[in-house]
């Protein structure tokens, strides 16, 4: 979409709009959510993920959200490949998030050796849910995110 067509849907001028884009100027919120809605786009605001860590023994740490994570579907279903820093055995192995056998060993590499960026980028609070059961996790990583498994699956 040009400069010229944007502000055209948006209701502004084409000189304010490249204003913007080059940081010369701010626009107000109402502008910013009508630029938005002009790209087919609308503003969501979702609370900050807050980060625990926790002592799972030997010195190490696991990194526990106070929310599960929402990835879109097409990201919790896309194909990875999981850095050295989470699966040092297998570097660069790639991983097929589509299918659950892969991507239940993919989430316990990415909760036993992620950190928050990690675990916000690869793993699906529902399809973690969901697979809580069938994944093998150390007995401490496990019990570090249960309280937020519990809590999930018991509402009300």
């Amino acid at each position: 979409m040009s400069v010229a067509e944007l502000a055209r849907l948006a209701g502004t001028s084409r000189p304010t709009v490249s204003a913007y884009e080059h940081g010369r100027v701010s626009p107000t919120l109402d502008t910013f959510e009508r630029l938005l809605s002009a790209t087919g786009h609308q503003l969501a605001i979702t609370p900050k993920v807050k980060w625990a860590k926790v002592p799972v023994g030997r010195g190490r740490i696991a990194f526990v959200p106070d929310r599960l994570p929402e990835l879109a579907a097409t990201c919790a279903f896309r194909t990875i490949h999981l850095p050295i820093h989470l699966d040092w055995s297998s570097p660069s192995r790639e991983v097929q998030l589509w299918e659950r056998r892969q991507r239940l060993q993919a989430y316990e590499v990415v909760l036993r050796e992620g950190s928050p960026a990690d675990i916000e980028s690869i793993v699906d609070g529902s399809l973690l849910v969901d697979g809580w059961e069938d994944m093998y996790l150390p007995a401490a990583v496990r019990d570090a995110w249960q309280p937020l498994i519990d809590r999930t699956t018991h509402v009300g």
